[in-house]
């Protein structure tokens, strides 16, 4: 995904108006971006407020700047000049943080992105937007270069399953159905994505139906896609490498709970009211926080039976 993103990101910039924005990291993956347009990188090293702050006034002159770093950094240090700097004053950055979820698996909490969607959710005029793959990586770094106003993209890392169709549609603020079934709605985002695709698999084996929606705008939400999943499915699960406390699963029981005026079992899978302390591989951090194919075959069973 971060390659994907580099690339878009270079093609776009065939517009000068367009700025990468780095805090000391991305050095080598942005080599070949620097070699064909050299002014318009700037590394501002490990100093993320002055970044914001420094994108911000650079969007109020016109520009369209792309700040670039490891998401909890980009999002919680420098948090106030995001709703002041850039949400408050409506301003055309595009913030970019890479590591989304346990990305960052080895790394430990300190790097895991699972809180960001909510500190950002509740900012006014950001869109938040969370690709699945590399395909919708290149897609959404576009939308999100039309997009007149702020835009946080989260992205994962180097090592990301490709799950969406090269050609399909993509369309901020509205979500993907990428296998149709009539018992049980599967609602995520983010690369998280392939393994909900592997739990649907399991299902079917034990003769359950799943719908798996792709939800890549986390903001704003797609009301119909959701309400759609609700009358089509006799339960619903949200999963999200991410706190379930105003993240994904927080944005679709809204939507229940406001426009939904049937009775639908519903289902938050991902960190609740916990840190994840594990060290490993991807795979090895899921399963020890209860997001593998098997917790989520599991959690289905238990609501369809």
């Amino acid at each position: 995904m971060r390659n994907a993103f580099i690339a878009e990101l270079l093609n776009i910039a065939k517009d000068e108006r367009v700025l990468s924005l780095l805090a000391d990291n991305g050095i080598i993956v942005f080599d070949e971006y620097r070699r064909q347009r050299p002014k318009q990188l700037i590394n501002l090293g490990i100093a993320e407020s002055n970044l914001v702050g420094m994108a911000a006034g650079l969007a109020l002159c016109g520009y369209i700047p792309f700040v670039y770093t490891i998401g909890p950094f980009l999002t919680m240090r420098p948090y106030e000049y995001i709703r002041n700097d850039i949400c408050y004053q409506n301003t055309n950055v595009k913030l970019v943080g890479i590591g989304a979820g346990f990305a960052y698996s080895t790394l430990g909490p300190t790097h895991h992105l699972t809180e960001d969607v909510s500190i950002l959710s509740c900012l006014p005029n950001i869109t938040i937007i969370s690709p699945a793959d590399p395909n919708e990586t290149v897609k959404a770094t576009r939308a999100a270069y039309n997009h007149v106003g702020p835009v946080y993209l989260r992205i994962g890392t180097g090592k990301n399953p490709v799950i969406t169709d090269k050609d399909s549609m993509f369309l901020i603020g509205r979500g993907t159905v990428m296998r149709e079934g009539s018992d049980v709605g599967l609602i995520s985002t983010g690369d998280l994505l392939a393994e909900v695709l592997h739990a649907a698999e399991l299902l079917q084996e034990k003769g359950f139906s799943s719908r798996v929606v792709n939800m890549s705008t986390l903001k704003p939400i797609d009301d119909e896609i959701i309400l759609e999943t609700a009358e089509k499915t006799k339960a619903i699960i949200s999963i999200e490498e991410h706190s379930v406390k105003g993240g994904l699963g927080s944005a679709i029981s809204d939507v229940l709970y406001e426009k939904f005026d049937k009775k639908i079992r519903f289902k938050k899978m991902g960190l609740i009211d916990k840190f994840c302390k594990g060290y490993g591989s991807l795979e090895e951090i899921r399963k020890s926080e209860g997001l593998c194919r098997l917790d989520i075959l599991r959690e289905a069973e238990a609501l369809l039976t």
